[in-house]
């Protein structure tokens, strides 16, 4: 073919394709040399602030100095306008770009961006930020397991545009539906080229189960998921890619909502976030040599078991949430896990340890291939309680955090086996006494400040951060369930 399975020339990534190395690896050198033949005019650096959007700060650097002066030192900013926690009498901050995240704009080839870091005024790095948090509970948890920490989010919203009454689709069965009955397919397939070419690794993109009309216009809802890659990454894909949409969106006259809810009796939209746990070799130990759940993965089945109820502090962070987290829905409300089922709030999906070649039943043999007929690499497990209104960074944090908290627990096995269900989780949920998950942001609130030692444990969350997290879901007045319409237009572009 000409070319290695490991090349580089194959990533959707501009300037990985230019210099054919890992993003891991790239210099500043790198990024002068790419800037300088390759016609970048405007150099914008990216960060998150605390509710949960990307920032920008553009560069019309004059000449090299200029240009190296901005990616060695990078540039102050105001913390206290990015962070409700930071003092505005002592708010200054630094970002400082990471070379890693370079990618150039899919519609502007003109201009670079990169993804920063913070620090404070002692060159240290910023221990409220989100970002740090969750570097900090990924490292904990490869210190306390010796394993890394690997994550990857389903993102869903809806797409929103005129209605169209050719080929109408049918009400709440949109999943996986093709043209012409789904409308927007283009308009998702656009957003993953686009998506693809900052680095992320996705793995597919599909239509979902909601839509549905309303005032003139059609609301059809969109998934794309990701592939396992660390934490930190996979936080990093998330933030993009909301924030590629919603421009694309606007560029294409196009509305977008990644709200948990829209609509009452209508499918809502969740962050699912996958999990797998790999050793130093890069396997994935989700699974023994056998095919059946690991040891290590039920100890980190245990942890999510008893965080959950302060994991929504985080991963729920607006009313609306609350208004997916119902019975009788596919998003969970009960505080168990089990295989296949979507009801649940810990479901292993389905693994490819059948142990059988499925492909050789229906395709020719390849004499030259050897059949693969297990493969546990690909096994995660997946928490379905989250949604778009997270901090995604502080979301994979409190994840890691949690199955972290499975090897430090004495009845682990026990809460495993206690929070394990078979069947409808809707007809036997109540005989098997399980706890639930908050109903609201102020239950949220207080469950986080019941479990908050488990957080602040090692370092990871800082004290601060966590009363402001708390502070924050206190704040918002009680919730008038009867009044959806007006809950959804609050928070609809929440995250």
């Amino acid at each position: 073919m000409g070319l290695e399975l490991n090349s580089y020339q194959f990533s959707k990534n501009r300037i990985v394709r230019y210099l054919d190395k890992s993003p891991l690896e790239f210099t500043k050198s790198d990024i002068i040399d790419y800037i300088i033949n390759n016609g970048i005019e405007c150099v914008t650096f990216l960060y998150a602030a605390d509710d949960g959007r990307l920032k920008s700060l553009d560069f019309a650097y004059h000449d090299l100095q200029h240009l190296d002066t901005i990616l060695t030192y990078g540039e102050r900013v105001d913390g206290s306008s990015l962070f409700r926690h930071i003092d505005p009498a002592n708010s200054d901050l630094y970002v400082i770009p990471r070379y890693r995240t370079a990618f150039v704009d899919p519609s502007d080839s003109t201009r670079l961006y990169l993804l920063c870091t913070f620090f404070d005024k002692n060159g240290q790095r910023m221990q409220l930020t989100p970002e740090y948090t969750l570097e900090k509970a990924c490292h904990e948890f490869t210190t306390v397991t010796g394993l890394e920490f690997q994550a990857m989010g389903e993102l869903e919203y809806y797409v929103i545009g005129d209605d169209d009454a050719t080929f109408p689709a049918t009400d709440q069965r949109g999943y996986h539906e093709s043209e012409p009955f789904a409308k927007f397919n283009d308009f998702r397939r656009l957003c993953m080229n686009h998506i693809a070419q900052t680095g992320a690794m996705i793995k597919y993109g599909h239509s979902e189960v909601g839509n549905f009309t309303l005032n003139g216009k059609i609301y059809e809802q969109n998934e794309i998921e990701f592939l396992p890659v660390d934490a930190l990454q996979a936080a990093e894909q998330l933030l993009l890619s909301k924030w590629i949409i919603r421009k694309l969106a606007r560029q294409h006259n196009l509305n977008v909502t990644f709200a948990p809810k829209i609509s009452e009796g209508k499918a809502g939209s969740g962050l699912h976030v996958h999990m797998r746990l790999v050793d130093k070799s890069g396997r994935n130990m989700m699974r023994d040599s056998a095919g059946n759940l690991s040891h290590e993965c039920l100890l980190a089945i245990a942890g999510l078991m008893k965080l959950a109820p302060a994991i929504t502090a985080v991963g729920n962070t607006v009313p609306t949430s609350y208004c997916r987290l119902v019975p009788h829905q596919e998003a969970p409300t009960s505080i168990c896990w089990s295989e296949c089922n979507r009801s649940v709030l810990v479901r292993v999906p389905l693994g490819w340890n059948a142990g059988v070649d499925m492909s050789a039943l229906v395709n020719p043999v390849d004499t030259n291939a050897k059949p693969t007929v297990l493969d546990n690499q690909r096994q995660t497990i997946e928490i379905r309680s989250g949604d778009a209104s997270a901090d995604v960074y502080l979301l994979m944090a409190a994840l890691a955090v949690a199955c972290r908290t499975g090897w430090e627990l004495k009845n682990a096995e026990q809460i495993a086996a206690s929070t394990h269900v078979t069947g409808d989780i809707h007809a036997t949920g109540a005989d098997l006494k399980l706890d639930s998950l908050p109903a609201s942001c102020a239950e949220s609130a207080d469950r986080m400040q019941e479990l908050s030692s488990y957080f602040t444990a090692r370092g990871v969350f800082n004290e601060a951060l966590i009363q402001s997290i708390i502070g924050k879901l206190q704040a918002y007045p009680e919730a008038n369930t009867t009044d959806m319409a007006t809950l959804v237009a609050k928070y609809f572009h929440c995250g």
